[in-house]
């Protein structure tokens, strides 16, 4: 298959969260992966066979605690350039599969693990998920609205981004390294980390006063009224983002305001005003009047679409952003990303996945 990291192999050891789509990400890219699951039953995100994040490569059951599993799952690694597993610190080495014994049996091998607290710390051994890793890393205090809860941003900032995205960082920085060395490292990605790592440009605006610890008050948490979510007639949902002066001079004029006497745009003082004119204004018409009005605009306005609606937005439409799933007839998942010029990345086919086994050895 095609793709970037086509030749690339990798052996994921089974688990839930940010670790299957690190797994899925190299795979979309064309890297061979086999999925090590476990005999006994876990936490389930539902039929497997439509669990996207599963996508792209084969999976076989092995009980690592058995010693003939353990020494296939050996024979694997041995083979592969990368180990990605999410359990917490300390169980890969009771199942005697720790960086030592992987590194003794393939010396170049990138052992990948992701975790929320890290591989160290006090709280390293400690349970958590996604929200908790966000209010221990200073982030989810200040998600969500003035005089209100903090809001959880789904999974997609401590799991996703500050985890998976960070993961994939490091274990492809790791193979750069390697292919120069001959020598394998160990890339602990902690959630905690990767959230706290995002907050940079926030930490920034606060070290310079341009930030409040007040939730709900600053310039990108819906405190300024030209970066906040607004009802439509309907009740549907338009979010405005004019953040630059020309594409907030664009929102004024499709929105009717330009000669209107209103506070100037960064003058905090008139903020409420001009977010009562845009909640009156954005009530006057429904969804999808504003649609077809901001539609294409340099205002940076765009009607809420849920995550069914959005495969007909024109630009992901156009793109193919967000497509079928085999075998699943009415079923949508996202396409790869990032694109490439040269070498594509691409889901494979069940057919597809069923070879790579036989590539790894194995008939079924």
């Amino acid at each position: 298959m095609s793709g970037p990291l086509s030749g690339l192999r990798f052996v994921e050891i089974a688990g839930i969260g940010p670790a299957p789509l690190v797994c899925m990400v190299l795979a979309d890219l064309g890297a061979t992966g086999i999925r090590i699951d476990s005999p006994r039953p876990g936490l389930s995100m539902g039929d497997p066979a439509r669990d996207i994040t599963r996508r792209g490569r084969p999976s076989i059951t092995l009980d690592l605690r058995a010693d003939a599993d353990r020494a296939q799952a050996l024979r694997l690694i041995a083979s592969a350039d990368v180990l990605i597993e999410g359990m917490r610190p300390g169980a890969m080495e009771r199942l005697r599969l720790g960086p030592d014994e992987c590194h003794e049996a393939n010396a170049a091998l990138v052992y990948a693990r992701m975790t929320g607290w890290g591989q160290d710390g006090p709280y390293a051994r400690v349970a958590g998920h996604d929200l908790t890793y966000l209010a221990a890393a200073g982030v989810l205090a200040h998600i969500g609205r003035r005089d209100a809860a903090p809001t959880p941003p789904l999974n997609l900032v401590a799991d996703y981004g500050g985890g998976a995205m960070l993961c994939l960082v490091g274990l492809l920085a790791a193979l750069w390294e390697a292919q120069r060395s001959g020598v394998g490292q160990v890339v602990d990605a902690a959630m905690i980390d990767g959230s706290s790592l995002l907050m940079s440009l926030f930490h920034a605006m606060r070290n310079q006063g341009l930030w409040s610890l007040e939730r709900g008050v600053n310039i990108l948490d819906s405190g300024a009224p030209f970066y906040d979510v607004y009802r439509t007639a309907d009740d549907g949902w338009l979010a405005l983002a004019c953040l630059e002066p020309q594409f907030y001079a664009a929102w004024l004029q499709i929105a009717g305001l330009s000669d209107v006497d209103l506070p100037v745009q960064y003058d905090i003082s008139g903020w409420p005003r001009l977010r009562e004119e845009f909640t009156r204004v954005i009530a006057s018409r429904t969804r999808e009047e504003w649609a077809a009005s901001v539609s294409g605009t340099d205002a940076c306005a765009e009607v809420v679409l849920t995550m069914d609606e959005a495969a007909r937005h024109p630009q992901l439409a156009a793109r193919a952003t967000i497509i079928g799933v085999e075998g699943h007839e009415g079923d949508i998942q996202a396409a790869p990303a990032p694109r490439f010029s040269r070498t594509p990345g691409r889901i494979r086919t069940d057919a597809e996945v069923t070879e790579l086994l036989r590539e790894w050895g194995y008939e079924s």
